[in-house]
């Protein structure tokens, strides 16, 4: 015998931002209306025990944390920014979201370019996909929205729609990223 079960109650929601708080041994992340949505527990003492190996340290602990509470910036969907849809061979759906940056951009900006991905753990795989188009533009895939659109921002990159370049707004609410100097970019200042 089999029951379908119906939920009793709608979805709940847990609003942004998270913050993470620092407890006595662990790290709590809750959300916009301090609802704990997760507790990462650590413990710094224990270097000179056998079984110190099977928790984490606080370090690992924020870490983690840090990664949780990250969550809602990688699954809000943004307005504008879709993803390439279409039939070319480079084209992964694993990998949908393309933005394109023109060659000479590339080339003169290469090491700030590396550095502030590998920064902020933005992975920019280039496809081999050249589109000559007022220059020429070198296209590179995201995995994720978010990624995808901060390398778009940070820099000067054209979004991809099929074989269109578009031109959406540019997000207000976009986190900081780390620069190789230690200061976060601010695009305001840009030019």
């Amino acid at each position: 015998m089999f029951a379908l079960m119906k939920p009793s109650e709608t979805k709940r929601r847990f609003p942004p931002p998270w913050p993470i708080e620092l407890g006595e041994d662990c790290y709590r992340v809750t959300d916009a209306n301090g609802v704990v949505l997760a507790v990462v527990y650590f413990r710094d003492d224990l270097q000179r025990w056998s079984f110190g190996h099977r928790y984490l340290s606080s370090d690992e602990a924020r870490r983690i944390a840090k990664g949780i509470a990250r969550l809602p910036e990688f699954l809000m969907s943004r307005h504008g920014f879709y993803s390439r849809e279409g039939g070319h061979p480079r084209w992964r759906k694993s990998r949908p979201y393309h933005v394109a940056l023109e060659d000479s951009y590339i080339r003169a900006h290469w090491p700030t370019i590396e550095a502030v991905c590998k920064l902020n753990n933005i992975p920019f795989d280039p496809t081999g996909e050249k589109i000559q188009r007022g220059g020429l533009w070198c296209v590179h895939e995201f995995k994720w929205q978010l990624d995808a659109i901060l390398f778009w921002a940070r820099f000067e990159g054209r979004w991809l729609v099929g074989d269109e370049f578009i031109y959406p707004e540019r997000p207000k609410d976009l986190p900081k990223l780390k620069e190789p100097g230690g200061s976060p970019f601010d695009p305001k200042y840009a030019r």
